[in-house]
C-alpha cells in the first residue's frame, strides 16, 4: 500500500470539500494526497474533436487550482496531482489502486437529508476494495472548518455476526489518529410479533440482549487491548440497523460501515445497511470492504 490518500475532483462544491477532508486526512495520516480528475475527453468516430484540449487545459486548470488553495491552508502537505481521458468511475478505481483510501464528493437532496449517489460514487464503491469515503459539503468538511470535524467521535456499526476485522482496524485507527471516542454500534431486532405484545417475554428478550452484548464484548476485546488509549463506547441497541447507525452518527464526524466483497459479477455488491447509511448519513461516510 502506497499510503496515499487519493481525492477524486470535478469541480463541484461537494468535490472541493472532499478534496479539504482528505487534506487533513492525509495530514493525520502523514500521507500524502493525490488529487485526480476524470472524464472522456476523446469524441466518439465521426465527430470533430474540437474543445477536446480546452477540456484538458480546464482540467489541468482545477487541479492547479485545487492544489494551490490545499497547500495555502496546510503548507505541509504533500500534494501531486493527475487527469485521465477514460470513464471516469474506471479511472478513479485505477488511481485508488494501492491507496489507503479514496475520497469522493457526494451530493445532498437540497433541504432532504440524504446523499445522491450518482454512478460514478456507487460504481467506485463497487469495484475498489480500499476504503472509499463519501463526503457532502457540510459545514464540518468546507475549507473553514479547519479541524472541527476531528472534535467529533466516530462511529462503526458492527455485526457480530461476521468476521470484521478491516472494519474494525480502520475505526480503531481513525479514533486513534482523531482522539475521539469511538462509538462501536451493534443492534438487534426483537423476536418476531414482540413488538404487539403477545410474544414479548422480558426474561427472553433480557437473555438475548444478554448474548449480543457478550457476541459484541467478545469481537471488541483483541481491539481494545491493542488500541488502550482509544475511548470506546460500545453499545447495544434494538431496532433496524440503519436506523439506529444514522442516529448514532447524527453528530459524528464520521460514520464507518462494512461492504462484503463479493468476486461473482452477478448480485449486488454493497448490502442494504451500507445502502442506507450512504444515501441518508449527514456525516461523512465510510465504507470499508471486507471478506
Amino acid at each position: 500500500m502506497n499510503r496515499r490518500i487519493v481525492v477524486g475532483l470535478d469541480g463541484s462544491t461537494e468535490s472541493v470539500a472532499a478534496a479539504h477532508w482528505g487534506a487533513r486526512e492525509a495530514l493525520l495520516r502523514n500521507a500524502p494526497l493525490h488529487l485526480v480528475h476524470a472524464e472522456i475527453w476523446s469524441p466518439p468516430l465521426g465527430v470533430p474533436s474540437a474543445g477536446s484540449e480546452e477540456r484538458r487545459q480546464a482540467a489541468r486548470t482545477l487541479l492547479r487550482e485545487a492544489s494551490d488553495e490545499l497547500l495555502d491552508k496546510h503548507p505541509r502537505l504533500e500534494i501531486s496531482a493527475e487527469s485521465f481521458d477514460g470513464q471516469p468511475a474506471r479511472s478513479l478505481a485505477h488511481a485508488a489502486a494501492g491507496a489507503s483510501m479514496l475520497v469522493l464528493g457526494s451530493r445532498g437532496l437540497g433541504t432532504l437529508r440524504g446523499f445522491v449517489l450518482g454512478s460514478v460514487g456507487m460504481a467506485v464503491i463497487h469495484s475498489v476494495e480500499q476504503p472509499v469515503v463519501l463526503v457532502r459539503a457540510t459545514e464540518d468538511a468546507l475549507p473553514h472548518a479547519q479541524g472541527r470535524h476531528l472534535d467529533r467521535g466516530v462511529v462503526v456499526g458492527v455485526d457480530t455476526g461476521r468476521p470484521c476485522d478491516a472494519l474494525l482496524s480502520f475505526a480503531f485507527g481513525e479514533a486513534s489518529r482523531r482522539g475521539c471516542t469511538l462509538h462501536a454500534l451493534h443492534s438487534w431486532m426483537l423476536p418476531p410479533l414482540a413488538g404487539s405484545g403477545s410474544a414479548y417475554n422480558p426474561e427472553v428478550n433480557a437473555q438475548i440482549a444478554q448474548v449480543e452484548r457478550t457476541g459484541l464484548d467478545d469481537m471488541l476485546r483483541p481491539w481494545r487491548d491493542m488500541y488502550p488509549a482509544v475511548d470506546l463506547d460500545a453499545r447495544v441497541t434494538v431496532g433496524p440497523s440503519s436506523e439506529q447507525l444514522l442516529e448514532a452518527g447524527s453528530e459524528a464526524g464520521l460514520v464507518i460501515v462494512g461492504r462484503r466483497i463479493r468476486r461473482s459479477s452477478v448480485g449486488t455488491h454493497i448490502g442494504p445497511i451500507a445502502h442506507a447509511i450512504l444515501h441518508h448519513s449527514t456525516a461523512p461516510v465510510a465504507v470499508i470492504a471486507h471478506e
